[in-house]
């Protein structure tokens, strides 16, 4: 037959996938059982020939009872489509059509064995280096695919649905992303944003674009996070400190985005605080090895003190311009955040550069404040009706996962790794992404309306309390009618009763009467 048949067992222990690779006609071990009959035994990763008119049942050593659970995908080739992972020359496998994970808190590295030209059962494979020309497998592609399982969903039920998803080559094209292409020259290896608690298949398709057909790998799926850690597992994502850090920014939100403008001083500090603490947290861990929790307290108490200059700033100078412009320059910053997350920020131009990206980055952070020159008000209630939004949508995130979140967290996963450019950074849209973007456009525009409204006959900005009592000292000084213009001033006051405590009082008269 011109039809060679590839199963792939997939085993599932603790989450974490092994694969066994049957080969029809590329062996290194021959099984051999009566028909109907079982009992043969192979490990894991064990290339063999199977009759698969015999049934076979096929043990782990050291896997409890009613811990394994199996799925088997069936697979056919035909003679001309490319043999996946037959010029391996890495792991231990004649033919390893694997997909390897590697996964931290930044990135998720993916990795496979270059594919082989397809030929007839019994022949000898093609050379795998000998040229690169037309007629070799240098003229194969390869499709890298993405596909996301739902969010917030780890159960084993949620993973099996997905792997049956893209258990063969129309389903990986119709239910997953392709989001790049390598070809023969290219290094076989794709690097990924990564998305703790977010389950992800990858997988890939190579393809013969002379003969038109196309094999695929053997999905393998991450969720960029352990299922055994007890604190900050998969189960229980996000530490007790990120959590309450959000819940009170989303709660300071709130208020920004309904009350910011009326409550002047209580926006200026929020504003200064977030943009304090984000960039000391930054510094402080691109420099240090502190604990997490030492580096959030930290950025914490930075932020205060940022909070706080910039409100002392507008009591003491009274530069309202100047303040509004610090702020204008937080909702750039995420308006330039949201720019690139979008596919824009995938642009190769993007991914090569980190100067294109910052360029960009920056011109976009920039350009919003100057806005504020001509409308100042407007640019900072919508400031606080957009950012208070947003702090909203984080505080929902620190318990429910949502997409939205790495609208700042990717700039921040930048900022911190060197190597992040190179990565990918799509992340899934469903159903709880929608919502949360409804809630963020309606909280957004629900602040900024009431605001304007109640606003519109106020003054533009409340005025500086410091050149308040520069004006009221003046008037005190020239005003002789105001019964305050005959007191001394505090100073003299407190001058006046110290003397009072520290020298003898002088006798005003005689103590007995006259005498006649």
């Amino acid at each position: 037959s011109d039809t060679a048949s590839l199963c792939h067992i997939v085993v599932l222990e603790m989450r974490k996938l092994h694969y066994i690779v049957c080969d029809s006609h590329f062996c290194k071990t021959q099984i051999s059982a009566p028909q109907n009959t079982g009992g043969s035994y192979c490990r894991p990763r064990l290339s063999a020939v199977i009759d698969f008119r015999a049934f076979f049942v096929f043990s782990w050593p050291n896997v409890p009872d009613n811990n394994c659970l199996i799925i088997p995908l069936l697979m056919s080739f035909r003679v001309a489509d490319p043999v996946p992972g037959a010029c391996n020359i890495e792991s231990n496998l004649d033919i390893d059509p694997n997909v390897y994970i590697h996964y931290n808190i930044y990135e998720t590295t993916v990795r496979f064995a270059p594919a082989n030209l397809g030929y007839e059962r019994g022949e000898t494979p093609p050379v795998c280096d000998e040229s690169t020309g037309s007629s070799t497998r240098w003229r194969l592609q390869y499709d890298v695919y993405q596909y996301f399982l739902p969010e917030n969903d780890l159960s084993e039920r949620s993973l099996f649905s997905g792997f049956q998803v893209v258990a063969d080559i129309q389903g990986i094209m119709e239910n997953g992303k392709r989001v790049m292409t390598l070809s023969s020259t290219d290094v076989t290896t794709a690097v990924f944003n990564s998305i703790p608690g977010q389950g992800v298949i990858y997988t890939v398709i190579v393809r013969d674009p002379l003969l038109n057909t196309s094999a695929s790998y053997v999905p393998v799926h991450t969720y960029a996070c352990s299922f055994a850690s007890t604190l900050d597992g998969c189960e229980t994502l996000g530490k007790i400190s990120t959590k309450v850090f959000f819940t009170i920014a989303g709660l300071a939100g709130l208020f920004v985005c309904f009350f910011g403008h009326r409550f002047f001083k209580c926006e200026l500090f929020c504003m200064g605080f977030s943009f304090a603490a984000f960039f000391f947290f930054v510094l402080i861990t691109r420099t240090t090895e502190l604990d997490y929790d030492i580096r959030l307290t930290l950025s914490e108490v930075i932020g205060v003190l940022g909070g706080v200059i910039l409100v002392m700033s507008w009591w003491r100078f009274g530069s309202v311009m100047a303040c509004v412009i610090v702020v204008g320059l937080m909702l750039g910053f995420l308006i330039a955040s949201t720019v690139l997350f979008t596919p824009l920020g995938d642009l190769d131009v993007f991914r090569r550069s980190d100067v294109v990206f910052w360029l960009t980055f920056s011109c976009i952070t920039i350009i919003v404040p100057l806005f504020f020159v001509r409308w100042p008000r407007e640019g900072n209630i919508t400031t606080c009706g957009i950012v208070g939004a947003y702090a909203v949508v984080l505080a929902v995130n620190a318990y429910i996962y949502t997409s939205l979140s790495y609208i700042t967290l990717n700039i921040l996963k930048r900022f911190l790794n060197t190597n992040f450019s190179a990565m990918f950074t799509d992340v899934p849209f469903q159903t709880i992404d929608y919502v949360m973007i409804t809630v963020w456009v309606v909280l957004g525009a629900s602040g900024i309306a009431l605001q304007l409204y109640r606003e519109r006959s106020r003054p533009f900005f409340p005025p500086s309390p410091y050149l308040l009592w520069l004006q009221e000292r003046e008037r005190r000084k020239t005003n002789v009618l105001d019964p305050s213009h005959h007191f001394p001033s505090l100073p003299s006051r407190l001058l006046a009763r110290i003397q009072q405590l520290t020298k003898r009082m002088e006798p005003a008269g005689e103590h007995t009467p006259l005498l006649l």
